[in-house]
């Protein structure tokens, strides 16, 4: 079979990427009826309570990908318009000329121009993309604070546009994915959590990701070390969080096992129709929150190494948490990582994060479950 799994090749990946310095890791991988899970390093620090493969976890942003596949749907439905502008459902929220010029589609894409409200509600971190100037005091702060999504919206819509909307190049906001969990409560009538538990969990069958009700994870799971780059020393457990700061932009809890199972159904059709999954791979230009231009669809993204196949997915981090999950195009091939270290780098003295040998490792790790 071509590219097989190599199962002693991804032991070998994932311990490496524990020695250079990450606490824990899991990962599935999948290739045809071929399955491969692994685990490496510890759950919590203070015990040595060891990870497992089945644990469940905070997987941040990949959450995009569920809330646009819902949007699609209600798209599907004659409820959304693709290209309609949001201040025709949402006008209170977006008046005027900024509500007619930005479209569904640009708040998918990342392409309305709106700032991304986390620096306003977040005061240590104003300056971002500063790193040099922000703290995680804020992190401490709002551990256990209960943000409202319209407050969290205005504060978006309120700073200075980042853009102008449908430009050439977006910039990575989860405002407009709060804005677009909105537009999902307007015309369905329920809560987005919801209406993408029934319409998109459930119809995935998968029994270990739910939206969280507090700010505990239920289940087997790690703790979420942060270490805002080298700022938080040693890194402190931020499993424990209230993440109404993201809402259902970026809140989930799943497994490894459920994301390639979700990617999976989602790229062979059966969440959204072909046709939708085809507009959600119309790619655009993007500037991520790393400060890296990247390919970006409707809440999906492309990965592809020179003369190799192209996959696609998202990826995710929380406070402590980071995960990434990718599906080759014809869902054959399958990966998903969760991490239980975020923001490793250290600042150099021009204030850009330092290259770290967990960089390297995770991209080998990466490599060998896309490609063998």
């Amino acid at each position: 079979m071509r590219n097989s799994l190599d199962p002693a090749a991804l032991d070998a990946a994932i311990e490496n990427v524990h020695r250079a310095g990450m606490p824990g890791l899991f990962a599935e991988a999948r290739h045809g009826d071929q399955v491969w899970r692994g685990a490496a390093g510890v759950a919590d620090v203070a015990t040595g309570r060891p990870v497992t493969a089945d644990m469940r976890h905070r997987v941040g942003s990949i959450t995009k990908t569920f809330t646009a596949a819902a949007v699609l749907q209600q798209v599907e439905s004659g409820q959304i318009g693709l290209d309609s502008p949001i201040g025709h459902y949402l006008p209170r929220l977006v008046p005027g000329e900024r509500g007619d010029a930005i479209t569904v589609r640009m708040l998918l894409n990342h392409t309305s121009g709106l700032a991304e409200y986390l620096p306003y509600a977040y005061p240590s971190l104003k300056a971002f993309p500063d790193l040099a100037n922000t703290s995680p005091q804020s992190l401490d702060d709002h551990r256990f604070t209960q943000f409202d999504p319209v407050e969290l919206i205005e504060l978006g819509i309120a700073a200075p546009a980042v853009g102008a909307p449908g430009g050439a190049s977006g910039l990575y906001s989860n405002t407009n994915y709060l804005l677009l969990v909105e537009l999902l409560e307007q015309v369905t009538g329920t809560t987005a959590e919801r209406y993408i538990t029934e319409n998109v969990i459930e119809r995935a069958g998968l029994q270990d990701t739910e939206f969280p009700s507090g700010p505990y994870i239920d289940g087997p799971h790690s703790q979420l070390y942060e270490a805002w780059f080298g700022m938080i020393e040693p890194p402190r457990d931020y499993s424990v969080f209230d993440m109404s700061w993201v809402g259902p932009s970026a809140s989930l809890i799943s497994t490894v096992t459920d994301l390639n199972r979700f990617y999976g159904m989602l790229l062979t059709g059966e969440i959204v129709s072909p046709s939708s999954l085809a507009q959600m791979r119309r790619t655009v230009h993007v500037v991520s929150q790393e400060g890296k231009t990247i390919e970006y669809g409707l809440g999906l993204h492309p990965a592809k190494e020179p003369e190799q196949d192209t996959f696609w997915g998202h990826g995710g981090t929380v406070w402590g948490g980071g995960t990434l999950a990718m599906t080759r195009a014809d869902g054959k091939r399958q990966m998903a990582v969760a991490v239980n270290l975020q923001r490793w780098n250290r600042l150099d003295s021009s204030g850009r994060p330092q290259a770290h040998s967990i960089d390297g490792a995770l991209q080998a790790l990466y490599h060998v479950a896309m490609y063998g």
